[in-house]
């Protein structure tokens, strides 16, 4: 909290002029931020006079209710606008504008994601999503045929897909766990995953917090079992950075990739990919760079000509966050969730939540199952009959909606979407 304090009063007090942060968004800011005053991050969780203020920062259509912010978020307005300005900028003179001019700022952008993430500035590449940051991973490591990757059958289908190209290419072994939605400890899912490593065994790859169900699993506690087996841990934190507090140091990790877009609200095509000082020589980039780069976080950046714009203007979506705060941001996104889920589970014992309550486990993402209706069908009914956007996910061990608000979603809509779906379960959707 009192780093927060610090830098609002840097932003708000004396006037410093940020990246793309303007003059309303500060203004926006200094009103929540007298508004919450002293109280902590829980008590302000409810206060709607403080959250009105940050909704302001959007332009949102509000025609819609949008609960699916796990696959990305709108930015706020004036993150867009710093993208567009400098887009018109680099479009005036692009070899230099955007080379000479706008190019470089990366670096502020590297220095200041890396001191957010905990890690060395020269240990943080920027990419376009968590995808190409995992997929750098994925197809950087030197695996030879036989070694063996462990994984769920909960990771992320791009990422599972990337691994089945290296199976068909390389001739590595996929080993897919299963792990009990939601697991019963975190002792059960290190077990589970102990339980699949072999001599063979040469790569874990874990989600940070799963994309379906919101389940954050316990790093951490996989990192130190794996390491000293040698055994190397891949974490994919698409939903996790942005969405709940947290750093290098408390994951141990030695490799992390994220998207940007999502819960940080940075614009659509940015992400980052942390690799631990020493990792960098033995990790392919994706894209070609030159021997004198092995050793350069930069060489998984070459991936040729591309916008300066997005990437800078991260820059005005971290001091977004940081304005608001990670502990005052999780707390207002538990809140919304416990505010549709406890009432639905108080409803009907037909609703199971499979996302963690009351537990350090869970965040913002929140996961519905509803016995005896389609999922499909409850997904396109709220969706085509009451304009309410969620995501119906049917894996082969569980089905329901997900669901996930974000700091612009209001009071109306998270109320809304209870209420259909309460006639869901008195009704049906037919």
């Amino acid at each position: 909290m009192s780093n927060r304090r610090h830098f609002l009063s840097a932003v708000l007090g004396t006037g410093v002029a940020l990246p793309g942060f303007t003059e309303r968004a500060i203004a926006q800011l200094r009103r929540a931020t007298e508004v919450a005053g002293s109280r902590n991050p829980t008590q302000v969780a409810d206060d709607e006079a403080y959250w009105t203020e940050i909704q302001r920062a959007f332009d949102s259509d509000r025609t819609m209710i949008n609960l699916n912010n796990g696959g990305c978020c709108p930015t706020p307005t004036h993150v867009l606008e710093a993208m567009i300005r400098d887009l018109r900028f680099s479009n005036e003179l692009p070899v230099i504008h955007m080379w000479s001019v706008l190019e470089p700022r990366v670096e502020s952008v590297r220095r200041d994601l890396a001191h957010d993430f905990g890690c060395d500035t020269e240990e943080l590449a920027i990419t376009r999503n968590a995808s190409e940051a995992l997929e750098i991973m994925i197809f950087g490591l030197d695996l030879k045929r036989g070694d063996e990757v462990i994984v769920t059958n909960q990771n992320y289908p791009r990422m599972l897909t990337s691994w089945g190209q290296r199976v068909r290419r390389d001739g590595i072994v996929l080993k897919q766990i299963s792990v009990k939605v939601p697991p019963p400890s975190h002792a059960y899912v290190v077990d589970q995953f102990r339980q699949a490593i072999t001599p063979r065994t040469r790569v874990i790859e874990v989600t940070h917090i799963t994309n379906l169900t919101g389940q954050i699993m316990p790093v951490k506690e996989i990192v130190e079992m794996a390491r000293p087996l040698g055994i190397e841990v891949f974490v994919d934190g698409a939903h996790a950075y942005g969405h709940f507090p947290f750093h290098r140091n408390d994951l141990g990790c030695d490799y992390y990739g994220t998207s940007l877009h999502k819960n940080l609200l940075a614009p659509v095509g940015t992400g980052f990919l942390y690799v631990r000082r020493e990792k960098i020589n033995g990790l392919w980039p994706l894209m070609a760079a030159p021997a004198e780069m092995d050793g350069n976080i930069r060489k998984y950046e070459e991936i040729g000509t591309h916008p300066a714009a997005n990437h800078n203007a991260i820059a005005a979506a971290l001091a977004f966050h940081r304005g608001i705060g990670a502990e005052r941001k999780i707390a207002r996104l538990r809140y919304l969730r416990d505010r549709w889920a406890k009432t639905l589970l108080a409803e009907s014992d037909r609703v199971k939540i499979l996302t963690p309550l009351d537990s350090p486990d869970g965040a913002g993402i929140g996961f519905v199952h509803v016995e005896g209706v389609d999922t499909g069908k409850l997904g396109a009914w709220l969706m085509e009959r009451h304009r309410i956007v969620t995501v119906p996910i049917v894996h082969p061990e569980f089905n329901g909606l997900r669901v996930t608000p974000h700091v612009y979603t209001t009071l109306d809509d998270i109320d809304t979407f209870t209420d259909r779906m309460r006639e869901a379960l008195r009704r049906g959707v037919a």
